[in-house]
């Protein structure tokens, strides 16, 4: 493990319900405090004030507040279900937009939670080697599930499908995260309807 693995592992593995019960309380006032007051105002003694906790506790689970952020990170990871959704859906005899429609509202849904949260995570959030890993890999599952609509599908008309699903699965991903997390909030149907139309289309379409 590398140093700036270390910085951000960790210190403490709950093997208690109560111990799990107090990083949890950390983790929610994080970011609370973090959408809050934004990440460098964010201090660890603001989250230990908010989390009902010492100061002393919190360091014994997260070395600073740079490992709590990539805790709430890789949760955020954790609950992703878009490449779930997507490989339960892939093989159904369903129209092309109504596999990509169910597969564009999950990814907006798992970005709906708390979008400051989100964008202080994207900017700003530490990546070890490993969290950079984890995403890589995530995104080429997603692909991998896209390309393989792409080859059954009779309405993807796509010649080059192996760039289609690159393409499909940054469109959606990137524009979700940017728009979702923007200050100015935006009418996440609308959102969707738009992102729907514009993928389903290209896709239809033969070039």
């Amino acid at each position: 493990m590398t140093s700036e693995q270390r910085r951000i592992q960790p210190r403490k593995q709950p093997r208690q319900i109560r111990a799990e019960l107090t990083r949890q309380r950390i983790l929610t006032a994080a970011a609370h405090i973090f959408a809050e007051y934004g990440y460098a105002a964010g201090t660890t003694n603001r989250i230990a004030e908010r989390a009902r906790v010492s100061i002393g506790s919190l360091y014994q689970y997260y070395p600073n507040k740079d490992a709590i952020l990539a805790e709430l990170l890789t949760r955020h990871l954790d609950g992703d279900r878009a490449t779930e959704t997507l490989r339960a859906h892939k093989d159904r005899p369903d129209p092309l937009e109504d596999i990509i429609r169910v597969f564009v509202h999950t990814v907006i849904e798992n970005h709906l939670d708390d979008p400051a949260l989100l964008r202080i995570m994207l900017e700003q959030a530490p990546r070890s080697s490993e969290l950079i890993e984890r995403i890589t890999q995530q995104e080429w599952e997603m692909i991998g599930d896209l390309r393989e609509l792409l080859d059954r599908h009779p309405e993807a008309r796509v010649n080059d499908k192996d760039t289609a699903a690159r393409l499909v699965a940054y469109t959606v991903e990137l524009t979700v995260h940017s728009l979702v997390a923007a200050p100015n909030s935006i009418d996440v149907t609308r959102l969707e309807n738009e992102l729907v139309a514009m993928i389903t289309s290209y896709l239809r379409t033969e070039r």
